[in-house]
């Protein structure tokens, strides 16, 4: 899905117009996977509800965020935040990854750890330096897992993404927003950690805008400016993920499905999920495990 704010091309993933690609809450590939189609230069943009990890092993990058140039010469790892605008120019001879996640997976990570990870909130790089050969191999494990099927695969995805984030969480403690840009980002972010948490009960805007101590009307025109969609379409699209997610991994029958996520019939589940995804629940089970 593709949109643009104030002229900034607004993508899911860099160059692809298309939602979250499947149902892992992780995409991960290598810096030159996706560079060398650019010419090794991804122009700015942002995303509306994504975060990412640039992580560099070798090579030179020169990085623009929010407008502002540096270069890296080093191991590190630059963080991006959602909305954040951000692009990047790489050398022909440049080693990392690129992950990507989604709140869904933030939140599970800040329940495991027991602490919000507002490091992630704020664009920051941060060198390696005696930690590069650790960080090196915990990252090429994670890629290796991610592209493959072996079993547990889920379970050690988690652990090696768990142990990344404990590292960049050691790095710089929480930061106070700076200004209403940050102030309507961390606001969002509350927003979405709230849908995380209650999507299942199907609860009115107006409970989430009561929650977070603003009106209905600005929690909307914050979700359309920040991230293309109302309040309400935010809240369907992470059903719509659940429900793909247990279509693809869980032998859930499609009555077992809509009462798990909350709704009142499967007539009405099954109409829901065509009317976002443009498939029947079967229709999209089928296609996806015939791949």
């Amino acid at each position: 899905m593709k949109s643009t704010l104030q002229g900034v091309p607004l993508f899911q993933l860099y160059g692809e117009n298309q939602a979250w690609p499947g149902t892992d809450l992780l995409h991960c590939e290598s810096i030159p996977a996706r560079s060398r189609l650019h010419h090794w230069e991804i122009r700015p943009h942002q995303h509306a509800d994504l975060f990412q990890l640039l992580y560099v092993q070798r090579g030179h990058a020169e990085v623009e965020i929010e407008g502002v140039r540096s270069t890296l010469d080093e191991a590190a790892i630059q963080v991006v935040p959602p909305l954040t605008v951000h692009g990047f120019r790489f050398s022909a001879d440049i080693q990392g990854h690129v992950l990507t996640f989604g709140t869904a997976l933030v939140t599970e990570l800040e329940q495991r750890l027991g602490t919000p990870l507002g490091v992630l909130t704020n664009a920051a790089c941060y060198p390696l330096g005696s930690d590069r050969l650790h960080l090196r191999c915990l990252i090429d494990t994670l890629q290796q897992e991610y592209q493959g099927n072996a079993p547990a695969r889920a379970t050690l995805l988690e652990a090696l993404v768990t142990a990344l984030m404990v590292w960049i969480s050691r790095q710089q403690p929480g930061q106070a927003p700076r200004n209403r840009d940050e102030r309507d980002r961390q606001l969002l972010g509350q927003f979405l950690r709230l849908v995380e948490a209650h999507y299942r009960e199907h609860l009115p805007v107006e409970t989430f805008a009561e929650r977070l101590k603003v009106p209905s009307l600005q929690l909307n025109q914050l979700c359309r400016a920040l991230s293309g969609q109302t309040a309400l379409q935010v809240i369907h699209q992470r059903l719509l993920l659940e429900a793909r997610r247990n279509l693809v991994y869980t032998r859930m029958s499609i009555g077992q499905l809509s009462d798990s996520l909350g709704f009142s019939d499967p007539t009405y589940f099954a109409r829901f999920f065509k009317r976002l995804s443009g498939q029947t629940p079967n229709g999209y089970r089928r296609s996806v495990l015939g791949r």
